[in-house]
């Protein structure tokens, strides 16, 4: 082995270490993610909006890929890391724009678990946050561990990502209308995402 090579093996060792680490918080943020999401629907009883089931089902996949993937190639974890990039960053972009749509009052959703960042919304979108970044730089440690990994092939996965989550939100159902009365607090409370009422200007 020449030392050249020993220095390439040395620094992709030390950078497949690097990426484990991302990987081992990844996989808690979406073991939470997941739970905290169903909780809000199967132990709080509300209705998840389309927004949210899409959200749900990006946070359930990219569990699926890390959990499967620390199984299966272990010592691997930027390439599994990167096969979750496009899934991340596509729930962080239905995310956002969930979030935009509540903080500029078109739609009023439940708080989210605790009382945590306020809405369900806004914690969904500090989760992906983290989540994304955390794949991200596992997978841009992990770089090394084959010839197709690299700064392109992220890129690729992370603009894909985006694709899907501007697919989502081009193909969502369209938002419900403007309600013509206030809503009865008793016959209908905010458990789901919906259109706030606007009181008339006169």
């Amino acid at each position: 082995m020449t030392d050249s090579t020993s220095s390439e093996h040395s620094i992709g060792s030390s950078s497949t270490k690097r990426a484990m680490l991302f990987w081992s918080s990844a996989i808690p943020l979406a073991v939470v993610g997941t739970a905290g999401s169903v909780f809000l629907s199967m132990g709080l009883g509300l209705k998840a909006c389309p927004l949210c089931f899409y959200q749900r089902s990006f946070v359930m996949a990219v569990l699926a890929v890390l959990a499967l993937g620390r199984y299966l190639e272990p010592s691997r974890p930027g390439l599994i890391c990167l096969l979750s990039v496009p899934l991340a960053w596509a729930g962080f972009g239905v995310a956002s724009f969930h979030f935009e749509l509540v903080a500029t009052k078109v739609l009023e959703c439940p708080p989210g678990l605790f009382g945590l960042f306020g809405t369900a919304p806004a914690q969904s979108l500090v989760l992906f946050s983290f989540l994304a970044s955390d794949v991200s730089m596992a997978a841009w440690c992990g770089r090394r561990e084959s010839e197709r990994q690299g700064a392109s092939t992220l890129i690729a996965a992370t603009l894909l990502g985006i694709v899907l989550a501007i697919a989502c939100v081009k193909s969502s159902p369209p938002l419900p209308k403007v309600p013509a009365a206030a809503y009865d607090p008793v016959k209908d409370p905010l458990d789901t995402c919906r259109r706030p009422f606007r009181a008339p200007t006169n």
